[in-house]
């Protein structure tokens, strides 16, 4: 259960990275409300996950997660411009973040 939470935060950190640049400075209600709302979630769930997970691994998969979300969603809605050697980038992130769910507690 533990991983599946923090998935979740990883998700959630991709929501308030997305919101924060949206909120342009916290000046629109909005975007700020989102950015609080899924900061303090996306952190609580990473506590909680961490409760069971390493440290270094909960965070390592929890950025991870989130900056590849973050950037591929920046580049799906063309805030970000989209190349081959960035998707595999990004893919090579990923792969590290199973790697790390694969290893497990070593």
């Amino acid at each position: 259960m533990s991983w599946v939470i923090l998935v979740i935060s990883g998700v959630l950190e991709a929501v308030w990275a997305t919101a924060l640049g949206r909120s342009e400075g916290f000046t629109k209600l909005w975007p700020s409300v989102v950015f609080a709302v899924a900061l303090v979630a996306s952190m609580g769930g990473l506590a909680w996950a961490m409760r069971e997970i390493p440290t270094g691994t909960a965070y390592a998969v929890w950025v991870g997660i989130g900056a590849a979300l973050t950037v591929t969603w920046a580049m799906a809605t063309g805030e970000e411009s989209f190349s081959l050697v960035r998707m595999l980038l990004i893919l090579g992130l990923v792969g590290c973040v199973v790697g790390l769910k694969l290893v497990g507690h070593e």
